[in-house]
């Protein structure tokens, strides 16, 4: 056989040597792909759902402008710039003057790499507020301060003033300077209700995931829209749902 022959026959050999090398690889990897795919459910939120889910999301998005836009009385952005996570329970209770064992429903977007993830819904029950003083509608704003927090919201249920503890949130554009509420509490809540922008003490709210309207949307539950388990692209996310982290964005994006 010729020199040239034995050369271009020896390249051919191992070249397929290499790719029979690589193909397992590559194999596995694309059967890991699917795999992580399948594992994940298609989403099948109906039509009602679909206008529910972006109804909360506006009627979210709109108390956290008008709570941001109160001038004086709004949310100090020191503090937001710190906030983990953001939750808004709109329209969530009728009041009196101290209002208990109601509750509501609403939305979570957490701070990620370049803003807000995609919202998750959530319930909330057994709160206990008081006092909001010829309140006719009250939204709820909490912020989550820290880690640990944030953790025990991305747990089944979160009991405030049980494991996680919360505190009146300090208003106006140089409160945040003068206190350490922050350290001394994981979650800051704000209530918003016929002209009244206050803190406000909340004990014995118990958060839930609304997870059959989160996996209709996603194919996902709350914790793994939030933590990213399953990342949740924002280009397939509903456009009317994007309203809520769009929103947070325009106050913080740090």
């Amino acid at each position: 056989m010729k020199l040239s022959t034995r050369l271009t026959l020896a390249a051919i050999l191992g070249a397929v040597a290499v790719s029979a090398a690589t193909f397992p690889a590559k194999s596995r990897a694309g059967q890991q792909e699917r795999q992580r795919v399948a594992t994940r459910p298609t989403p099948n939120a109906s039509p009602k759902q679909q206008k529910e889910a972006a109804k909360k999301a506006a009627s979210a998005s709109n108390a956290f402008e008008e709570m941001m836009g109160a001038a004086d009385r709004s949310i100090p952005r020191e503090l937001l710039d710190r906030a983990e996570a953001v939750a808004v329970f709109p329209g969530m209770l009728k009041a009196g003057f101290v209002v208990g064992g109601r509750g509501g429903s609403g939305i979570i977007s957490r701070r990620v790499t370049g803003g807000w993830s995609a919202p998750a819904f959530f319930k909330l029950a057994g709160a206990s507020i008081g006092p909001q003083i010829g309140a006719s509608r009250t939204d709820l704003i909490l912020l989550f301060m820290n880690e640990d927090a944030l953790k025990g919201l991305l747990e089944d249920k979160l009991e405030i003033g049980g494991e996680a503890s919360a505190a009146a949130g300090p208003v106006g554009r140089t409160a945040a300077a003068s206190t350490n509420v922050t350290l001394d509490a994981g979650i800051l809540s704000y209530s918003r209700g016929k002209g009244l922008f206050v803190g406000l003490e909340l004990k014995g709210a118990v958060i839930n995931p609304d997870n059959n309207l989160n996996e209709a949307l996603y194919g996902l539950k709350a914790r793994q829209i939030l933590t990213g388990t399953n990342k949740v692209n924002m280009a397939d996310v509903l456009p009317g749902l994007i309203t809520f982290p769009n929103t947070l964005a325009r106050y913080s994006v740090k």
